[in-house]
């Protein structure tokens, strides 16, 4: 166990400890990997005796034959599960994007359905008092950017739990595109929004269970009472195939792990008048606008990016941006993952497409401030910078998150 400066201060209001240490010593090849709630049921759920427990999580949360968690939960004699509590996107995954599925009793189970999103401080501690829960488990499957709104569902909840004297219990999940290294510019505070509540890099390369003690410890306030209980058998070098898990979309966007894989560079598309795929059957893989033609893509493929080639390509989407229309634009394809880096990828994506489209422009309210985490990819890539020059802008605050973050790894 690791004891940070932090946690001995706060030890009389926190626990910090992680309660089921990852098994780590088996050898590659024998390896058998478990998820964190594989590993809580395989102890009889004894970190939640006696507790009347609610689940944060979404549809994400199965199990490998894809039985849901709370209907696994719900079926169990020694789990006296009481509440569930969905994300964006909602419980069952109903609501498409800046959507959840308000406050319901579930059909499956009879229990009742609240909904977390866009909610947090003290509105949503009087959410979770409401239900008379003791203890909050959250399992939701992240995509490992920044801006995917999971992680910080998981903040506002450690932050709403300690506010309402409850525990929080996080089953850790693997990181779908490894957690090798941290990428990517580091969140300015003054940039604060569901998209990225605190600084951390555009590309974490951590686990929800290593991202909840690093909450804990460097982020809230007073720290919440949180147990972790981390997989055994995950490597950080590994892709989610290494898994053996069945993928399950964590939103309606996010398709595959291969949309996963480029999502964190990607998305900064978002924050520009072109289409970032969605409505297409490729969404983040799939870039492009009315006007663009095949110079886009000899113009990014003429920079070699390691791992990644582009092909000019067509699309209709069928709603979001351009709906109906058909647009010219590119397709990612990764042909080496380990080489590829997401971040800078989607930076010199952006540079090229503004070189060569006339009609580029960022959405008017500077979106991409807010995904990117300050104004600085913006105004130097309209200052004419180049991909390197914008990369290099963010690399000392870059160096301090991941000074940070070591403290935090639960893997090798």
């Amino acid at each position: 166990m690791h004891l940070s400066r932090r946690t001995l201060l706060a030890a009389t209001t926190a626990t910090a400890a992680v309660s089921l240490p990852p098994a780590s010593q088996a050898s590659a090849a024998g390896r058998r990997r478990q998820t964190g709630f594989e590993r809580l049921a395989a102890d009889g759920y004894a970190l939640l005796q006696g507790e009347r427990v609610g689940v944060v999580t979404n549809p994400t949360g199965v199990t490998r034959d894809v039985r849901h968690i709370v209907d696994v939960m719900h079926a169990d004699d020694r789990v006296n599960l009481v509440a569930v509590f969905g994300p964006e996107h909602g419980f069952r995954g109903t609501a498409q994007a800046g959507g959840s599925e308000g406050r319901y009793d579930d059909p499956a189970t009879g229990l009742p359905v609240y909904d977390t999103y866009q909610k947090s401080g003290r509105p949503l501690a009087d959410i979770f008092t409401a239900s008379g829960v003791d203890t909050l488990v959250f399992d939701i499957q992240d995509v490992g950017a920044r801006f995917y709104t999971y992680i910080w569902t998981l903040y506002d909840c450690m932050e709403a739990a300690q506010l309402a004297g409850k525990r929080i219990v996080v089953l850790d999940r693997p990181n779908p595109v490894t957690g090798r290294s941290a990428q990517g510019p580091v969140l300015h505070r003054e940039f604060a929004t569901f998209v990225g509540r605190q600084p951390i890099s555009q590309a974490h390369g951590m686990t929800v269970a290593e991202l909840a003690r690093l909450f804990n410890e460097e982020f809230l306030t007073t720290p919440a009472a949180l147990d972790t209980v981390p997989m055994s058998g995950w490597r950080r070098s590994e892709f989610y195939d290494a898994s053996g898990l069945p993928w399950v979309p964590p939103s309606p966007n996010m398709p595959t792990p291969d949309t996963a894989l480029v999502y964190a560079g990607t998305c900064l598309f978002e924050g520009t008048n072109l289409s970032e795929g969605r409505g297409s059957t490729r969404p983040f893989e799939l870039l492009g606008a009315e006007g663009i033609d095949r110079r886009w893509a000899e113009k990014a493929g003429e920079l070699e990016l390691p791992g990644v080639h582009f092909r000019e390509a067509y699309f209709t989407p069928t709603f979001s941006k351009f709906q109906g229309k058909t647009v010219g634009g590119v397709q990612i394809h990764v042909h080496d993952r380990a080489a590829y880096d997401p971040v800078r990828t989607g930076v010199a994506l952006l540079v090229t497409a503004k070189q060569v489209w006339s009609g580029f422009a960022w959405r008017s309210d500077n979106w991409i401030d807010k995904l990117t985490g300050s104004a600085r990819v913006r105004t130097m890539i309209d200052a004419g910078a180049d991909t390197d020059e914008v990369v290099a802008g963010w690399q000392d605050e870059l160096a301090a998150f991941r000074r940070v973050r070591r403290e935090y790894l639960l893997y090798r």
